[in-house]
């Protein structure tokens, strides 16, 4: 696999979309007025489900566009940025970074944490791997785990070859007990969707969020296949899957400084 690896080609939901290249989306965190409007109209809001609320339903609309991310094992990594163009999990990336922040400086820091290992803006600290990704987000206090009725499974891959064989122990949930338990959910949980094939983890992510007139249990996402941001019941989208498993970590608020 090349250099231009990045999470979207990892979790293999085909876009049907070309790589951005110079849609005027890349940015500095610093540059980005769309995410500074939404970070200074979410900051009123105490609780970090709300803000992911506010923030993630301001990004309807936007692009899915897979491979944004710059790097390789023989290619510097470049911290970036774009607001009108997501993969599934960059979307989360950087509403939960929003959410986390009072302002750009603390965006561009938190999307670093949540990103990269230890915040090391490098192509092999990058989670590669959502399985990484929410392993590492527990471990650092961004994000907690929701245990529902889970099981343990084993997961590998091999798909990232420089980074040699994966293995994982997943801790579950099968998606009937999601789907009984959703009074147990929240406004802002990050769903991961567990690949049904053999060698891949997660098959594709979103947040969590209810109807608002029937409280009906929504996928909030960045869609491979309506080519956007948008939300969908989550139910129909479960089932069309054929998703068998998933996992759900809860953002987390951070102490006062």
């Amino acid at each position: 696999m090349s250099g231009a690896i990045a999470r979207r080609r990892i979790l293999r939901l085909l876009a049907g979309a070309p790589l951005l290249a110079a849609s005027g989306g890349l940015a500095t965190a610093a540059e980005s007025k769309r995410i500074a409007g939404l970070i200074a109209k979410a900051k009123g809001s105490p609780k970090i489900a709300d803000r992911i609320d506010l923030i993630s339903r301001g990004l309807f609309g936007a692009k899915y566009v897979a491979d944004t991310l710059i790097g390789g094992p023989k290619q510097p990594e470049k911290f970036v940025v774009y607001d009108d163009a997501f993969d599934c999990v960059t979307y989360c990336e950087i509403v939960l970074a929003a959410a986390l922040a009072g302002d750009m400086p603390g965006f561009e820091s938190a999307l670093r944490q949540i990103r990269y290992h230890n915040g090391e803006v490098a192509w092999r600290e990058r989670n590669h791997y959502f399985s990484d990704w929410c392993a590492r987000n527990i471990e650092n206090k961004i994000c907690g785990p929701v245990a529902i009725d889970t099981v343990p499974i084993v997961k590998s891959s091999n798909l990232v070859p420089e980074l040699g064989k994966q293995q994982w122990t997943l801790d579950v949930i099968p998606q009937a007990k999601l789907l009984e338990n959703a009074a147990v959910l929240q406004t802002g949980d990050i769903l991961g969707f567990i690949s049904r094939r053999a060698n891949l983890d997660y098959a594709h992510t979103g947040f969590i969020a209810f109807g608002k007139n029937n409280g009906e249990l929504l996928l909030r996402h960045a869609s491979s296949t309506r080519l956007r941001v948008m939300e969908q019941p989550l139910a129909p989208f479960l089932a069309a899957n054929r998703t068998e498993y998933v996992t759900v970590v809860r953002p987390q608020e951070r102490p006062a400084a």
